[in-house]
């Protein structure tokens, strides 16, 4: 038998530097030692006071820990306060952070209210102005940052991409003996950028923990090489996030596939899924899917799992999947309130099954199992609590007895840690 040791599957977190991301007495600590963090952002007008804070509590809500808002012109700027305030009172203690390009300097400096409601600012240096004008706009925006104690996030865009510094990139390429290609010249210049702007806003008196650095592009492997050079040459706090990911299967799927690898690595301290909602579609889907990744990888828990078997011609009856779809409802549901009811709810395992080839197997494996009868199978349904055989569940109440043992499985293994009122 071969007896080399199998490396162990959890990631080396990569090193960095920690930022402090605040609200009135609610920090989210970024990098160093803290958990990935999940971030979005609204797509309302932000001059729309209550429609923007309304989304911005739903993301909240989803499990959006960081939000970020537009904020492009004098209305949108004098708009933030009012932002802040409306989610203070509805108790919404989530940081924002305003986006800004080509005018952000103005609007920090004219608008103060403003740049002390924000948590936190995202420059983007390839939109900040040209020639001396962008040293200067720069230097107005991060001297604003230092006087507030606001984390600064430098972030490049390949869309958005610093033209002089790319042209000086590609004059030098050109006259090495043996060029790089155009590729290779374009992620030294998205890396080049965000170093040298983080160490200017360092030179400008920003502390090195309150700046953060991204790197964006909407291709996957680019992502992926990109951020494993960055990470290479810096201990700055990363933050991962396809550019225009997509819609649907195609923004969930090349999303999944870029921030999985990278984060495995030990690479990224705070993540978006950036992707394009349908028509009507819930903005919170990306919260959604930035906490699956997570949740997948191992690295931080969210919302109880439901392990569920994808059905095959044992299984011609919908009845499991039905269940497994109302059991994940009722859980996410319940989420807002059992967080604090149940600290440590998110843990819990649950595993409905079709027929008895995996069932009983997993439904052992997991917090809670239930096997459901396969086609020609008799019409009983074990269930497995703790692993071990607990009851049989019959009839056409199935699902209603079910959710009672999870339930009350629930109320007694995590009720007794709930906090005092």
């Amino acid at each position: 038998m071969d007896t080399a040791v199998i490396p162990d599957a959890v990631p080396r977190r990569r090193p960095t530097r920690q930022a402090r991301v605040a609200w009135g007495g609610h920090v989210v600590a970024v990098g160093g030692d803290a958990p990935v963090r999940v971030q979005s952002m609204t797509n309302t007008d932000t001059v729309d006071v209550i429609g923007t804070a309304i989304q911005v509590k739903e993301l909240a809500q989803a499990g959006s820990e960081l939000v970020r808002v537009t904020v492009n012109t004098p209305e949108a700027a004098a708009a933030v306060p009012a932002i802040r305030e409306q989610l203070d009172r509805m108790g919404v203690d989530v940081p924002l952070i305003g986006d800004f390009h080509y005018n952000g300097h103005l609007l920090l400096t004219q608008y103060p209210d403003c740049a002390q409601a924000l948590s936190k600012y995202r420059i983007n240096p390839g939109n900040v102005g040209k020639g001396d004008k962008k040293d200067r706009q720069f230097a107005q925006m991060i001297e604003v940052a230092a006087r507030w104690d606001k984390p600064v996030r430098i972030g490049v865009n390949w869309g958005s991409l610093d033209q002089e510094l790319l042209a000086a990139l590609m004059d030098a390429n050109a006259s090495l003996p043996a060029p790089r290609d155009a590729q290779q010249v374009m992620y030294e210049a998205l890396i080049s950028s965000a170093l040298q702007s983080a160490r200017r806003a360092e030179e400008l008196g920003l502390p090195g923990h309150q700046i953060l650095l991204s790197c964006k592009v909407s291709g996957v492997r680019d992502l992926i090489a990109v951020y494993r050079e960055l990470s290479r040459r810096c201990d700055y706090s990363l933050h991962l996030g396809l550019t225009e990911a997509g819609m649907g299967t195609k923004g969930t799927v090349a999303s999944a596939a870029a921030l999985s690898v990278l984060l495995q690595e030990g690479i990224g301290d705070t993540i978006r899924v950036s992707l394009t909602p349908a028509p009507g579609e819930a903005r919170t889907q990306e919260v959604v899917v930035a906490l699956e990744i997570l949740q997948a990888l191992g690295l931080r828990s969210f919302v109880p799992s439901v392990t569920a078997c994808p059905g095959c011609g044992r299984t011609t009856s919908s009845v499991f999947q039905e269940l497994a779809q109302d059991i994940d409802r009722h859980l996410r549901a319940q989420m807002p309130v059992w967080r604090a009811q149940y600290p440590g709810v998110e843990t819990l395992r649950l595993a409905v099954m079709g027929c008895i080839v995996n069932g009983p197997g997993e439904s052992r494996h997991a917090d809670i199992g239930i096997s459901l009868p396969g086609t020609g199978e008799q019409p009983a349904a074990p269930v497995f609590v703790d692993g071990e055989k607990r009851y049989t569940l019959r009839g056409e109440g199935i699902a209603e007895q079910f959710l009672d043992i999870v339930n009350n499985y629930i109320r007694h293994r995590w009720g007794h840690t709930a906090p005092a009122k």
